[in-house]
């Protein structure tokens, strides 16, 4: 049974040693994001696991680590081999610094379909006992004319509809091609949170586009 939720973004300024002397210009976003993974620690969970958009579908173990190499800097999350994907090295990182593991890690395709993502979902939170779920999500990249999919008109709406409904406790109805569209790279990802059940609260933390990319931070409490 799901029991709590953190859902964050997954740039890689999020890590201080790429982002340099603009390293400050997140801070209310990395603060954000450790107060949304601070919910999953006093949920009373049985487990984290932690799900992130990739190029394939993946599961990865507890013990699973990733580089930022392929962005700069060779910043890591967890020992060994990197082989996590960009979302759940980000992801990995945060649990880390709030001194939290996950029992897994689980990549979803970006272009997985609905169903296959509420499959994983369901399949997460059916596990015995309490389920806490971190969830790497970015939204729209199509928010300005300097975003890297530039401006689109339909990008403010469709991510402003991703926060109410992460507000209520709930995932909107994403199609993929129009995601896929908009550049909404945490559309799969959104989708898998969205097959858990569970009646939980919501409440948006952080919901800006500093870089012309839709980056919120919500979190879901009992």
């Amino acid at each position: 049974m799901l029991v709590a939720a953190a859902v964050c973004p997954h740039p890689p300024l999020l890590v201080p040693e790429l982002a340099g002397a603009a390293a400050s210009e997140l801070d209310d976003l990395r603060a954000a994001c450790a107060a949304a993974i601070g919910a999953l620690r006093g949920a009373g969970a049985d487990e984290i696991v932690a799900v992130g958009g990739a190029d394939r579908t993946a599961a990865y173990g507890a013990d699973a680590a990733g580089s930022l190499a392929p962005w700069g800097v060779d910043v890591r999350g967890g020992e060994g081999e990197p082989v996590l994907p960009l979302s759940l090295t980000i992801g990995r990182r945060l649990l880390d610094a709030e001194r939290l593991t996950a029992s897994g890690f689980h990549a979803i395709s970006f272009d997985a379909s609905p169903g296959e993502c509420a499959a994983l979902g369901e399949r997460l939170a059916a596990t015995a006992g309490r389920v806490a779920m971190l969830v790497m999500a970015d939204g729209s990249a199509c928010l300005t004319e300097k975003s890297p999919g530039y401006l689109d008109p339909r990008a403010k709406p469709y991510n402003r509809a991703i926060v109410e409904a992460l507000a209520r406790a709930e995932i909107p109805a994403l199609d993929p091609g129009e995601a896929a569209g908009l550049w909404v790279a945490g559309r799969a990802a959104l989708q898998v949170l969205g097959g858990c059940r569970g009646a939980l609260r919501g409440e948006i933390l952080y919901d800006d586009a500093p870089y012309g990319v839709g980056y919120f931070v919500a979190r879901w409490t009992e």
